[in-house]
């Protein structure tokens, strides 16, 4: 058995030493987790490789502008030559009398080439001009995505930093309450203190391991979150390296009254698509000009009555230039039907951009109130704190001295975790505010 299992676990030990050191470390400031986010995330990438593929289409596009340049070549073995039918009047027969009679060769073989280019084509003309602006609207919304995210993971990293304080005060509080715990533990033993004591101090001890089993849960899982939303593989290990505290809440982010639609991200990619949808109308209404295009080609065919188009004979050339004009005269009011259709899509973006602007209005209101609320309640809630601890220490000293009651001390510790949680809500809550304050400003 030892000559099986030492080996086994010399194994299982070097398999694990491997996989940890396969493992990834990345510790991340918040502007790291953003820069991250920017070039792995799925649906980041996914918008820039729109931009790739617009400006392809782009080239297509613009291909309608350039000539076409062909070449042909081919040859025909007849194995059964056409029969034609000519009159018999013609050669002395009745009339009604048909003699069949066989025309061409048994081999027919030709070469050469052709061209075409596009002189006018108001649809054309439009698309060509639409190129630059269907890759601005791909670019605005790759800009629009990279923002979403930028959002999302600058509210999970609060989090996760506020639920690491969090975890800290846990710490510190069961710390305090396990030194409490013993310090009541000597006092009942010596007489100074009831068995009740000690065990309300345990039940409030069991219930922050408890807290803290939940929350580490809920880290770990936040955690998971965060990395999915960068695109970083869920084996790699991620530190933050920010904590949170009021000096985030410094910058100021209060928006000046100069506040203009266009810098939103969204505004302007709508305003991009209204600038498609105005030349999807042109597009239409050109569509009632002629298309004229020019056209050439050149051949030459031979005719055997052998194969031996490679020892001689003549080729006879044909060669020809045209100029083709179309004029669309009537098509069932189809055109017309599109360039009402367009208009109509046109005005339903315009509608669209009013709403988005009282949308804003509403957003940028909502947002600094919030904000502006959010702030002061981090002030109160952390005066709150500073008494609740002061409150705390002077119940403490009184029990140890005997002159107080756990009863006492029990609810300054209840009151002093309660202070010290809603003061990171607090916190959590005005750095969420100034989120989307930034957003709803355009300044994210």
């Amino acid at each position: 058995m030892k000559k099986i299992l030492i080996p086994l676990l010399s194994l299982m030990i070097a398999s694990k030493a491997i996989a940890q050191s396969n493992k990834v470390v990345n510790a991340f400031s918040l502007e790291q987790c953003v820069d991250y986010a920017q070039k792995n995330n799925v649906q980041v990438k996914n918008a820039l490789l729109a931009i790739d593929a617009q400006i392809q289409t782009n080239r297509e596009i613009g291909a309608a502008a350039y000539p076409t340049i062909g070449t042909n070549i081919g040859g025909t073995d007849y194995t059964k030559i056409p029969t034609s039918l000519l009159p018999g009047q013609f050669f002395g027969g009745a009339a009604g009398t048909f003699i069949p009679v066989q025309f061409g060769t048994k081999y027919n073989a030709n070469y050469g080439g052709n061209f075409q280019q596009l002189l006018f084509d108001g649809q054309v003309f439009v698309a060509l001009q639409a190129r630059e602006t269907s890759l601005e609207m791909q670019r605005k919304n790759a800009a629009v995505t990279e923002e979403a995210i930028k959002a999302n993971i600058y509210k999970i990293y609060y989090q996760l930093s506020a639920s690491k304080t969090q975890l800290n005060i846990l710490d510190a509080n069961i710390e305090r309450l396990s030194k409490l715990s013993h310090d009541a533990e000597i006092m009942y033993k010596n007489g100074f203190a009831e068995k009740l004591d000690v065990d309300k101090v345990s039940v409030q001890l069991n219930n922050l391991q408890t807290e803290k089993i939940k929350a580490n849960n809920s880290v770990a899982i936040g955690f998971m979150g965060l990395k999915m939303l960068m695109g970083m593989p869920v084996k790699d290990s991620l530190v933050l390296t920010e904590v949170i505290n009021e000096q985030s809440l410094s910058a100021d982010v209060l928006v000046e009254n100069d506040f203009q639609y266009g810098i939103r991200k969204d505004y302007q990619y709508l305003n991009t698509v209204k600038k498609l949808s105005e030349y999807n109308v042109k597009r239409y209404q050109l569509s009632y000009l002629p298309t004229v295009s020019f056209s050439g080609s050149y051949s030459k065919n031979a005719q055997r009555t052998k194969f031996d188009f490679f020892e001689g004979g003549n080729w006879f050339t044909t060669s020809l230039l045209s100029l083709n004009v179309n004029l669309p005269l009537f098509n069932g009011f189809a055109r017309e039907a599109r360039v009402k259709r367009t208009k109509i899509e046109l005005k339903q973006i315009e509608n669209q951009m009013d709403a988005l602007k009282n949308n804003i209005d509403n957003e940028m209101t909502q947002a600094k109130l919030n904000y502006i609320s959010s702030v002061a309640t981090v002030q109160f809630q952390k005066k709150n704190m500073q008494l609740a601890e002061n409150v705390y220490q002077q119940t403490k000293k009184k029990f140890e001295a005997g002159t107080g009651s756990n009863t006492e001390i029990s609810a300054a510790q209840a009151d002093l975790v309660s202070a010290q949680n809603n003061f990171m809500n607090a916190l959590y809550t005005a750095l969420i505010s100034k989120v989307d304050l930034l957003k709803a400003s355009g300044k994210l």
